[in-house]
């Protein structure tokens, strides 16, 4: 790549690419692998835990002072009390790929105080590597993103992610889904959320909604939609997406029709009920409380639904 990267990035690129460099390697021969099953249809292989302590090895040893939030060892490595908190997912996709279907990534964002300033999301089978920092744009290798252009939610293209774990509520997943397939010109479901999100920055999709995330699932692909002048939120409009459970994403103008179909489907958390428990602070912790605004009013919702206005630069 030919631009300068911020020197955290260039260590999280670092990162990801040791680590798609071992997903590689073991998807020659998946007939090897170790599949364990943390949850029903929730799997983890050999690889998932190769490919991310990789990672954490990686970015500790430049960054020994930070905190880290990792899908398979949580918050076991790093410092516990930082400002930075890096957030991993080293095979998002794992179900894809112990299948051999080619729809998976490397996912790390970086947060300080809770806000997402560097991002990376690798598909290693492409060789396609998306990147963003805060206030600098978002990029696929040399290209820079912006999210489409599609002002008509019947003309647009929206990604989505099937709830697959037990418990999930499928009965309110197939209203939500009914209810924006009726309205749009087609949706996909390719299984891989971090690359769903790249998708829409880079103009690919239109937009995007999904239940059941986790902050490592969408941490960096978050910062290339909001990089690539699009909007990022739960399902009501407001920006405490990370830790609700729901997201959606999208071109301002899309995102504005999504969020007015899937506000009544929401399940934010209250504001009486989002307070954390008292406990000696943590990065994970300092992370969540950091990224959990209180309850926006609601005509700032109502800006946020329908999108910026003309001329207004979209947050």
């Amino acid at each position: 790549m030919s631009q300068a990267l911020h020197p955290m990035l260039n260590v999280a690129v670092k990162a990801a690419r040791s680590a798609g460099a071992i997903i590689n390697r073991a998807s020659l021969d998946l007939d090897l692998l170790k599949v364990n099953t943390k949850a029903p249809n929730d799997f983890v292989t050999e690889v998932d835990n190769a490919a991310e302590t990789a990672i954490i090895e990686t970015l500790l040893a430049a960054y020994p002072g930070h905190g880290i939030l990792a899908e398979e060892s949580g918050r076991t490595h790093g410092a516990k009390d930082s400002d930075y908190v890096w957030i991993i997912d080293p095979l998002d996709g794992t179900t894809n790929f112990i299948h051999g279907l080619p729809v998976y990534a490397v996912s790390i964002g970086l947060a300080f105080k809770g806000q997402v300033q560097q991002a990376v999301v690798y598909d290693p089978t492409r060789n396609d590597l998306f990147f963003a920092s805060k206030g600098r744009g978002a990029f696929l290798n040399d290209k820079r993103l912006r999210v489409s252009k599609r002002i008509r939610i019947a003309e647009a293209l929206i990604g989505t992610g099937f709830p697959f774990r037990k418990g999930d509520n499928f009965k309110r997943y197939l209203k939500m889904f009914e209810e924006v397939m009726q309205h749009c010109a087609g949706v996909r479901r390719p299984g891989a959320a971090a690359l769903d999100l790249c998708y829409v920055a880079a103009g690919w999709y239109d937009g995007f909604f999904e239940t059941g995330l986790s902050p490592w699932d969408i941490a960096a692909g978050s910062l290339m939609i909001t990089e690539a002048g699009g909007l990022v939120g739960n399902f009501t409009g407001e920006a405490d997406y990370l830790h609700q459970r729901e997201v959606v994403a999208g071109n301002p103008k899309i995102y504005a029709q999504l969020v007015q179909m899937l506000a009544p489907y929401t399940r934010t958390i209250k504001e009486t009920d989002s307070a954390p428990p008292a406990a000696a602070p943590d990065a994970t912790q300092a992370f969540l409380e950091a990224a959990a605004p209180a309850v926006a009013p609601k005509h700032k919702l109502t800006r946020a639904a329908k999108g910026p206005a003309e001329g207004e630069a979209p947050v």
